[in-house]
């Protein structure tokens, strides 16, 4: 087996060593501004409302606003079981991506036939969210500068070369390391209008506030425990009260789902990430990074980083694990050796800001779908709906859910609910002990992957064939 370029050029330990001493333990995006960020009632008692959102991520707060704008009328009450946007939503690194399949190739493979569908509904979902930034004056940090896929390994550069995505340019080493100075790049591919970077915390908060603005009422530290059909409509029973409704939406995500058809179809996994202090002006020189992208390296076990508003540099992925059981636990959020690591693949990355020191580390539970992507469906005669299973590309496609769970229960076929990405349920996980054995496998043999100029096992062969698979 070959080593990666993270095994091959390994700075001194002392160097992460020191660059970790310091770093708090909380998220960055939510650290910056929940001082700040506005609190809602619980609810008590017994209401009622046409429409009942449970989760206040990305998914209830798109629907809530989408709801809303589309029939100003509609009573909507959105119910979150701790504060909104606490979750995926505030913590993570802030890419919103237009692609709905995670990512070019995924889609190609799954859905050769809507691939054109898909990327332009992608596209036009990522511009109406833009204009929804713009037009409700949301404080997001919304940022149109693209992202940028890397090759750090010489196998990479062809997958690059390759690449037949018409929105964007393939990069030489030279014309790449002129964008962003590392010496791992050997090529890169500029996706220029197709991402965004945003604040992601603020991005929940600004949502929750355009929501409210349009008479929707949100209630925090409100949690659901069932949902109860009755006359004609739904029960949503909470910890301290109920609320009648018309229609409900689900967007629970990684958190356990009130619907028992979906136990099996998503996984927990685990991401890490880091952020370091404001770069010096001579530091961020050293690197250039000018256009501000996001970029991603090309392996199986990828690294994702990006600048934020004051220079600081997210730097997160590689490790993402999963646990037996694959329950949300908070103990999972604390594990020092894969600070570690990415700290070390770091200074792989940028050598010349050794010195540079980590102000905050974190993690969180994302969930996970063998299509690598969301899928949607309705329940309890049509007057349920929910999405789920994002895998980690939810910051964008979430808006493009809301539309799509909206059209599910207007009960009107629309172009977004004819697609096949739409329709068709994924293959469900195994139960355990079976989960566990076999994803832990499958990223050993994408591991191996990397260390083996890219070539896949009979195991990845294998679930790439059956449309199984776990993503890092």
């Amino acid at each position: 087996m070959n080593t990666t370029v993270f095994e091959r050029n390994v700075p001194q330990a002392a160097v992460v060593t020191k660059a970790l001493e310091g770093a708090v333990h909380r998220p960055f995006w939510i650290d910056d501004v929940q001082d700040s960020a506005p609190r809602y009632p619980e609810l008590e008692g017994s209401a009622s409302a046409d429409l009942v959102i449970v989760g206040g991520g990305y998914t209830g707060l798109w629907t809530a606003l989408r709801a809303k704008e589309r029939d100003p009328n509609r009573t909507v009450i959105l119910l979150e079981a701790a504060r909104v946007a606490w979750a995926a939503s505030g913590r993570n690194g802030g890419f919103c991506e237009a692609s709905l399949t995670h990512g070019y190739e995924n889609g190609k493979n799954r859905w050769p036939g809507e691939l054109e569908t898909l990327e332009r509904l992608g596209l036009e979902n990522l511009d109406r969210m833009q204009e929804a930034v713009e037009k409700y004056g949301m404080d997001c940090e919304w940022e149109r500068s693209g992202e940028l896929n890397v090759a750090v390994e010489p196998h990479q550069v062809a997958w690059l070369e390759e690449d037949d995505d018409p929105g964007s340019v393939f990069l030489n080493q030279e014309e790449v390391r002129a964008e962003v100075n590392s010496p791992t790049y050997l090529a890169g591919r500029w996706y220029k209008d197709s991402v965004a970077m945003v604040h992601p915390y603020k991005l929940g908060l600004e949502l929750a506030r355009v929501a409210v603005d349009l008479g929707v009422r949100i209630h925090e530290g409100t949690r659901v425990h069932e949902l109860k059909d009755q006359d004609g409509g739904v029960t949503v029973v909470t910890e301290r009260g109920q609320v009648r409704a018309g229609q409900v939406v689900l967007g629970t995500n990684a958190y356990p789902s009130l619907l028992r058809r979906n136990k099996l179809m998503t996984v927990t996994v685990y991401d890490y990430v880091l952020m370091t202090e404001p770069l010096t002006e001579e530091q961020l020189a050293a690197i250039g990074w000018s256009n501000r992208q996001g970029i991603g390296d090309m392996a199986n076990q990828f690294h994702y980083y990006r600048l934020s508003k004051d220079n600081r540099i997210l730097f997160g992925g590689y490790d993402a694990l999963y646990f037996s059981g694959g329950r949300v636990n908070p103990r999972h959020e604390d594990r020092p050796e894969t600070w570690a690591k990415l700290a070390s693949h770091f200074f792989t990355t940028f050598p010349q800001l050794e010195g540079v020191k980590f102000s905050h580390k974190w993690a969180g539970a994302i969930d996970s779908s063998t299509q690598f992507c969301a899928f949607f469906g309705t329940a309890r005669k049509g007057k349920v709906a929910y999405a789920a299973g994002f895998t980690g590309l939810g910051v964008g496609a979430t808006a493009f859910a809301a539309d799509v769970l909206l059209d599910l229960l207007s009960g009107q076929a629309t172009e977004r609910t004819r697609i096949e990405m739409v329709r068709k349920r994924p293959l469900p996980f195994p139960p355990e002990p079976l989960a566990s054995v076999g994803i832990n496998l499958t990223r050993w043999s994408m591991d191996r992957a990397d260390h083996n100029g890219g070539k896949r096992n009979i195991l990845l062969k294998t679930l790439d064939a059956v449309g199984l698979g776990f993503d890092s």
